[in-house]
């Protein structure tokens, strides 16, 4: 059951409820050793789809020079590359490895299942009632 504990606190809520999450998607790929950040971007290429740095900072919120560190971090590690946007060959397009990807679809079913686990038990209405929270915290926030 959800209590509404009023607009005070659902921002302090969402930050723990991000933590909570974020440690228990670490603790499920605990063997691929990436932080949260890492996680959350091979989530986002988990279609395989090659994306564009800025279309990156977009999907996962990360400021740019954040992404770079990131990305250089997830290149290393063998798992993207960048390659010239056929579209504007001053850009540059992410897409993932082999190894990439497999981490990457690991990623995506992790949360995929973290997500079915925690909303299993909420209704349609209380599910749109979240987005409704979030949907305005980000407008608010821009």
């Amino acid at each position: 059951m959800i209590v509404d504990k009023g607009p005070d606190g659902v921002i302090l809520a969402l930050h723990r409820a991000t933590h909570a999450t974020l440690h228990a998607l670490t603790t499920r790929l605990a063997d691929l050793d990436l932080p949260a950040a890492d996680i959350n971007m091979l989530a986002n290429l988990a279609d395989g789809e090659g994306r564009t740095v800025g279309a990156l900072a977009t999907a996962t919120a990360t400021r740019p020079s954040t992404l770079t560190s990131l990305l250089d971090r997830l290149t290393r590690r063998g798992y993207v590359v960048r390659e010239t946007d056929p579209a504007d060959r001053r850009s540059f397009v992410v897409v993932l490895t082999p190894g990439g990807l497999a981490a990457a679809k690991r990623a995506a079913e992790a949360i995929a299942d973290l997500e079915r686990q925690a909303l299993a038990t909420l209704t349609p209405q209380q599910r749109a009632g979240f987005h409704a929270v979030i949907d305005a915290l980000t407008e608010v926030s821009r």
